[in-house]
């Protein structure tokens, strides 16, 4: 597959650093910095979506709640829907790959078990992850056709925003208004990145990091499909660009951090695709992602959690809640499926009460990339 393998989820990873929104005492918007492609990081030769959004795949919605109290929370949810209706009665077919397993990504086992998704994926801070699930469960619980369901196997996600701007993480500073909001708030369309929902409290390679999303299209003559993904970074390593050493060119060394290991943090990558592909092709498409993690620099540090979730939102392999047979039709193990493989920085300086955590200079990486010949086209 060449140069190109993963070229989906490099972008979005490069995306929440080097273009994710600002939060100082006056707010700062995402608008304001540009999005990777602006920049000429467009690797691959696989065109972007509409919106260039994990939401240019059909049927996926997002939804986000920011969570800033005083100096001492920057945290918040981040909710990734299949599809509209009930996900319980409704599942789509999942998997999930763990690349380095420090971290806690409740629901795992099943998902993998049974290669079905039965609740929307929620993203959030380490220390919320089991408040977010209660509060999902309860939401679910009264939907609808709910009511003598006994089990829920509620999918939720985090990465580690407690240092310099989520010190109040023990806390737990997220509430079941909040994350009933993230979730029924989700919507198609464009989806907001860096210093928002997930991705508020964030740092990736010692810069600002957060919320990332990208999507590449599939060419008609196979399959005329759409991969997109979502990001929550907030991992270590030194910085790539397309092959730029920009981490490198701008000083940053894997031990420069005496507060935490650059190479520790967390990555939480989700992959949606409209592709008709049962769990273990979802399997199979998802351990790609960790390839184009490695392309940016990433060396998976020890305290770093890095793990993708991949679903499939065609109808033609949707389960129903309790079916006696499957009746799915999914793509076979075809040379479509490589076309899939490859199509696999939005952050200014936010202050917390634990310190201020810089954005990347866009300026000096400007100047890198067009020294190593990488220009906007």
């Amino acid at each position: 597959m060449g140069a190109t393998t993963n070229v989906k989820i490099w972008p979005a990873i490069v995306a929440t650093i080097v273009a994710t929104a600002a939060l100082r005492t006056t707010p700062l918007h995402a608008q304001d910095r540009p999005r990777a492609r602006e920049l000429g990081v467009s690797p691959g030769i696989l065109p972007p979506g509409p919106l260039n959004a994990i939401t240019d795949v059909p049927g996926v919605l997002v939804g986000q709640v920011t969570v800033i109290e005083a100096d001492s929370v920057r945290t918040g949810i981040t909710a990734i829907l299949p599809h509209a209706g009930n996900l319980f009665l409704q599942r789509v077919p999942a998997a999930i790959v763990v690349g380095n397993g420090f971290g806690k990504l409740l629901g795992s086992t099943q998902v993998n078990e049974l290669g079905e998704l039965e609740t929307p994926i929620l993203l959030t801070c380490t220390l919320c992850v089991w408040k977010a699930a209660d509060a999902m469960v309860e939401w679910m619980l009264g939907h609808p056709g709910m009511d003598k369901v006994r089990s829920i196997n509620p999918v939720v996600g985090e990465t580690n925003d407690g240092y310099e701007l989520n010190v109040a993480i023990r806390s737990r500073p997220i509430t079941s208004v909040q994350v009933r909001q993230a979730l029924t708030s989700a919507r198609a369309g464009p989806v907001e990145e860096g210093s928002v929902g997930a991705g508020t409290g964030t740092r990736a390679f010692e810069w600002k990091g957060g919320i990332g999303t990208s999507s590449r299209k599939v060419p008609a003559s196979v399959g005329d499909y759409t991969v997109g993904v979502l990001v929550q970074t907030n991992f270590g390593g030194v910085l790539q660009i397309m092959g730029a050493p920009v981490g490198r060119e701008l000083g940053r060394k894997l031990s420069s951090n005496v507060t935490r290991s650059n190479a520790d943090g967390s990555i939480m990558m989700v992959v949606a695709t409209d592709a008709p592909l049962s769990d273990r092709n979802l399997k199979r498409l998802a351990s790609r992602a960790l390839m184009g993690l490695a392309r940016t620099g990433s060396v998976a540090g020890n305290g770093s959690g890095d793990y993708v979730i991949s679903f499939s939102t065609a109808l033609q392999v949707r389960r129903t809640r309790d079916a006696q047979r499957m009746t799915t039709t999914e793509m076979g193990n075809t040379e479509q499926l490589s076309a899939l493989y490859e199509a696999v920085f939005k952050a200014t300086t936010m202050s917390g009460k634990g310190g201020t955590v810089e954005a990347i200079p866009i300026d000096r990486v400007r100047e890198i990339l067009a020294r190593y010949g990488i220009r906007p086209r």
